[in-house]
């Protein structure tokens, strides 16, 4: 006879639950681990995990295609906010913001302009000349070190080193040995990018607020005071900034030019600006770089040119700290040196002798927005008394 189990006391309970699979085809999940991932699910996570990759792919890809054009872009806002000073300068006269930007964009190229058709050629000649020199100079450099300090250093190796090979030498004395204009053709993917960082700069100058509101637009509220402020205190803090590392190179480049041409340095006009150009974008030690290469270009055939660079360089760097820079800098901000060193270090690794140039600018930036969001605090009484603080 069958007896219920209620009726013997005893308590069953149903071993099937509400989401038991229907059919034996799927097994219900071991104990202790979640429901098996049905064949739909599968499928849409292999497809979003697809898309993302494709995704990243595609990025990278545009970014490959899209890079150089980016770093044009770079260029001309740099560009641009080099001539806001000027630009604020004639809209404060009565000019509107798109007449001042072509009037200070147009006086900048036509100044450039004047320097090739003044200088172009003879710096071309030069800068050939000089090439073709420089290994004979760093030959002679190295066997005046062999023979003062007993070294045993290889031309060849510091040529190879150097990457100045005759090969890559000979190649380029070819291109900077002929005219301007045939220099020229040889590099009109050179003209091409300063015609694109030129139309853009201009442009970029002549929108101006436009630009940033019709940016703006696309924010919340909040973010919109941010980045108005950020553009505005950037535009203004860096464009001084270039402008015044600009005045003083030239300065620099003049007054050096000047001297070196009087004691009849061999090309004159590449030391004059080389010495211009890493005086002011490689700073503590740019100087220095600078005139190495006149130094060595004179001191075995008349040491006296060469003391004469070195002495009127250390004359000049103090004239400049304590006259020009003080005058030219005086609404501008100032970068910490070591911070500007790394600048130009990682500007140069990551874009080459273009980004060392433009690494402090960048930088310049960065402590802008910096100095607008941050927050200062007095020194405390025991770190200002501390003498290894000061």
């Amino acid at each position: 006879m069958h007896v219920p189990a209620k009726a013997l006391g005893v308590h069953v309970t149903d071993q099937r639950t509400p989401d038991a699979p229907a059919s034996a085809a799927d097994p219900a999940p071991a104990a202790g681990r979640g429901p098996w991932p049905t064949r739909r699910w599968v499928a849409g996570t292999t497809a979003v995990v697809l898309a993302l990759v494709g995704a990243f792919l595609l990025a990278i890809w545009l970014y490959g295609v899209l890079a150089h054009f980016l770093f044009l872009l770079l260029l001309s806002w740099l560009f641009a906010v080099s001539m806001n000073p000027g630009i604020r300068w004639l809209m404060a006269h009565g000019r509107s913001r798109a007449t001042s930007a072509a009037i200070t964009g147009g006086i900048g190229i036509v100044v450039a302009l004047l320097l090739v058709v003044v200088f172009g050629d003879l710096l071309l000649k030069q800068s050939s000349d000089l090439l073709s020199n420089l290994p004979g100079v760093i030959t002679e450099a190295v066997r005046w070190s062999n023979d003062t300090f007993h070294t045993r250093l290889s031309a060849t190796s510091v040529t190879a080193s150097l990457h100045l090979d005759s090969g890559q030498i000979s190649g380029t004395v070819t291109v900077l040995a002929g005219s301007a204009l045939g220099a020229l053709d040889s590099v009109a993917s050179i003209l091409l990018d300063l015609v694109t960082v030129i139309v853009f700069g201009l442009y970029i100058a002549a929108a101006g607020p436009h630009l940033v509101q019709s940016i703006a637009g696309g924010l919340r509220p909040d973010a919109q005071r941010v980045f108005v402020t950020v553009v505005d205190i950037t535009a203004q803090k860096t464009g001084g900034y270039v402008v015044s590392k600009i005045i003083l190179a030239a300065l620099s480049a003049t007054f050096h030019g000047i001297v070196f041409a009087a004691i009849g340095v061999p090309n004159w006009l590449p030391y004059a600006l080389l010495v211009g150009i890493t005086a002011q974008f490689v700073p503590l030690i740019g100087t220095y770089i600078g005139i190495v290469l006149p130094v060595l270009a004179t001191v075995f055939e008349a040491p006296w040119k060469a003391l004469v660079i070195i002495a009127f360089a250390a004359v000049y760097q103090q004239v400049e700290s304590y006259v020009f820079t003080p005058r030219v800098s005086k609404k501008t901000m100032d970068v910490n040196p070591a911070i500007a060193l790394a600048a130009v270090f990682a500007g140069a690794a990551v874009w080459g002798p273009i980004g060392a140039i433009i690494g402090i600018p960048l930088v310049a930036a960065g402590f802008a927005i910096g100095d607008a969001y941050s927050r200062r605090y007095d020194v405390i009484p025991e770190v200002a008394d501390d003498p290894v603080a000061t």
